[in-house]
């Protein structure tokens, strides 16, 4: 069932769906700037590194915000995305975003550790980009790997100076980082 949440005012269309069947869609995003979107260049950088994995994949989007990456996982085939945030603010933008590109998603407003620490379900990807500076990806990266299917692949977005682990629980380990200006997109698979 889609959501059927009125888009309100004041909102500002930066943000667009990529590719996939919803390609070219615009989001929105809050009027102010409350939400860090992810830029275009890295989220094409990260779903052109993933094109092959997204297929039937189930997804979760942590500190989602505007909804955006789990919204552009569905949009390139995706079966599922939950979509985590505290503000209910960006549950709400989420919501209005799904709305707008006729997908449907699980949308909780829950502390994101404290989700982790109930969630039973199991995920393919995990997109996790949380506020900068504030330690909150440190902390949700080993509860993350927690809720991970084999094969599964956790992307996590921080700033350039901020140190990640190199292993997290359950086998996963670094596997990749690209940096893009004043951010970095670290990359996690289980060890074989």
């Amino acid at each position: 069932m889609i959501p059927t949440t009125e888009i309100s005012e004041p909102r500002c269309e930066r943000l667009r769906v990529i590719a996939g069947k919803c390609g070219g869609r615009r989001l929105l995003t809050p009027a102010d700037n409350a939400v860090r979107p992810t830029t275009d260049k890295v989220k094409e950088a990260l779903f052109s590194s993933l094109q092959f994995e997204l297929q039937d994949a189930c997804v979760l989007d942590l500190f989602s915000g505007s909804g955006q990456l789990g919204i552009e996982a569905l949009s390139r085939g995706a079966r599922q995305a939950v979509f985590v945030d505290s503000s209910r603010q960006s549950v709400a933008l989420t919501k209005q975003n799904l709305a707008l590109c006729r997908l449907e998603g699980q949308v909780v407003c829950s502390d994101s550790l404290a989700y982790l620490k109930h969630c039973t379900q199991q995920f393919d990807i995990a997109f996790l980009d949380p506020p900068y500076r504030v330690g909150l990806l440190q902390e949700a990266l080993p509860a993350v790997s927690r809720v991970m299917r084999e094969g599964g692949v956790i992307a996590a977005e921080c700033p350039v100076e901020e140190a990640t682990p190199d292993c997290l629980e359950n086998g996963f380990v670094k596997v990749k980082t690209k940096q893009y200006g004043t951010m970095r997109l670290n990359y996690y698979r289980r060890e074989n």
